[in-house]
């Protein structure tokens, strides 16, 4: 056993060891979790790039057999092309988000060894070659999940936690019952052994019920309309270095769950075959959500609600790929949902830190407080500007790659109505985008309606005033002045690092295709 076949172990039991330091150090010292978060997260990224440049420069999964027991009984892990984009997509986002909470918070240690047990747990859904330790990990990254959205302010935060709490139990059961149904059908939990066994299996009517379960399961877990209304109030009410961890990682994670389901454990031509009713039922959740959430953020006033809403849509494109994939066998579907959970991850990480970071300068929360936020703070808004096009899909930016990838693939499999939504969802994200950015450059913002922003900068207590002077203060604070509660460098730099990333990923598509070539070519082939 090579070196490097103890990473996948170690990538998981890492951070979710550590999770128990800062509780533990807290007992003697203030606020040791952000160095113990941090040096963690650095070295989890560290290991993912080295286990990612083997994966990718050999072309051949790296797996591990936990205590050696065969992986019929026993637990493997595995690192393959396309997992590998999930773990560079967590272990970078969660580092990036540490450059904000360093001054932007939360700061307990109680949020820390959440932190660190919901990365452990989304590792261990892109690792994992087990189904039902799949099921462990969506739990584990529940619970922390669970927990930080409750540490948000008010008791609103610990309602957005519960309803999350009700509706993930519901899934998570439902994922399980799908579970046992195919155990119960094939005597195996492992995804390659299952991929073997599933088709020669008899109780075909276990296996479908299995499947539907698991799709309802996911659908939920994905923020799936109607079953998406856990999403828009836990990104809201969670505290803002909460929401871009939680938006970036953790729909994702399940949302890659769901596509490893359908083309490793059933396989794309056994669904086809034996559930020929699968593939329209799946494009028609992912077509509505992606209309809905999308109707839905165009008529929101505030700006993590729009973002919240816009997840919604953009999951849905995702799931209508899957659809894609299952009824047209097709890769560049595939491709284009791999690239667009991965550039949406990055998005949605950049605009909740630049969110929260205008929150914190600004006190602009809704899209009208927005008003004049280019003269104030010219970097922040152009980095917003740039995630903002690139969601809508403008190019170069990553989010066009992702739709031009998926709707292709539609095209080619004569799915006109999914290339069809794909246009009309860019239209209404192209709606909701130009009105915060026509707000940022082409609203002045006045006096009056910036007038409560002292509340929260702390500027009225020394200013005292409420008139232009005030004005002047407010702006004053926002660009770095006269408040303990300023914008970081690092709390900028991470955002401009994420438009940054967004527009570099935009060129890379066909070099994501290729990375992922040699998992596509065992899976479609």
């Amino acid at each position: 056993m090579s070196s490097v076949d103890l990473l996948p172990p170690l990538l998981i039991a890492a951070p979710i060891l550590a999770a128990t330091l800062p509780i533990a150090l807290g007992l003697w010292f203030d606020r040791t979790g952000w160095s113990v978060a941090g040096i963690t997260s650095l070295g989890l990224f560290a290991g993912a790039a080295v286990l990612a440049n083997e994966v990718y420069a050999s072309g051949e999964a790296v797996t591990h057999k936990l205590g050696g027991y065969p992986r019929t009984y026993g637990i493997e892990l595995v690192a393959d092309q396309f997992s590998m984009l999930i773990v560079l997509l967590v272990t970078g986002v969660a580092l990036g988000v540490l450059a904000y909470t360093r001054r932007g918070g939360p700061r307990g240690n109680t949020f820390y060894t959440a932190y660190l047990l919901l990365i452990g747990g989304l590792l261990g859904i892109s690792l994992t070659g087990d189904v039902f330790n799949l099921f462990v990990f969506l739990e584990i990254t529940s619970i922390a999940t669970y927990a930080l959205v409750a540490s948000g302010d008010g008791p609103e935060a610990a309602v957005a936690a519960l309803k999350y709490l009700i509706l993930g139990t519901v899934a998570a059961s439902m994922y399980l019952i799908g579970v046992a149904f195919v155990f119960m059908a094939t005597g195996t939990l492992n995804m390659v052994e299952l991929a073997d066994a599933i088709p020669d299996a008899e109780r075909l009517t276990l296996l479908r019920a299995g499947f539907a379960f698991m799709v309802v399961g996911f659908a939920v877990k994905v923020a799936q309309w109607p079953l998406h209304t856990w999403q828009p109030s836990a990104y809201n009410r969670a505290p803002d270095g909460v929401t871009p961890l939680i938006a970036a990682l953790v729909s994702t994670a399940s949302a890659y769950a769901f596509g490893r389901v359908i083309v490793t454990v059933f396989e794309v031509d056994y669904i086809s075959s034996t559930m020929p009713r699968a593939a329209a039922i799946v494009v028609t959740i992912g077509c509505v959500s992606v209309l809905a959430g999308t109707v839905l953020a165009v008529i929101q006033s505030e700006v993590k609600r729009m973002l919240a809403y816009s997840s919604v849509s953009q999951f849905g494109l995702v799931i209508a790929a899957y659809g894609v994939v299952i009824a047209g066998n097709s890769e560049t579907a595939f491709i284009g949902a791999a690239i667009h959970l991965v550039g949406h991850g990055l998005l949605k990480a950049g605009l909740f830190l630049g969110a929260g970071l205008v929150a914190i300068s600004y006190d602009a929360r809704t899209v009208d407080e927005y008003a004049g936020l280019a003269k104030d703070r010219p970097i922040a808004a152009g980095t917003m500007a740039v995630l903002l096009l690139a969601l809508v899909g403008v190019p170069p930016g990553v989010g066009f790659v992702g739709k031009w990838y998926i709707a292709v693939g539609a095209v080619q499999s004569e799915l006109w109505p999914v290339a069809a939504v794909i246009f009309l969802s860019t239209m209404l994200t192209l709606a909701y985008a130009a009105r915060l950015i026509e707000k940022m450059y082409f609203t002045p913002s006045s006096p009056v309606e910036r007038s409560h922003a002292s509340g929260a900068t702390g500027v009225a207590a020394t200013d005292g005033g409420t008139g232009p002077e005030s004005g002047t203060a407010i702006t004053a604070a926002f660009r770095g002045r006269g408040s303990p509660d300023d914008v970081s460098a690092g709390m900028l730099a991470i955002v401009v690092v994420a438009a940054l990333g967004a527009v570099v990923l935009g060129f890379a598509g066909g070099t994501i295709a290729d990375m992922l070539g040699p998992f596509l070519t065992e899976v479609f082939n």
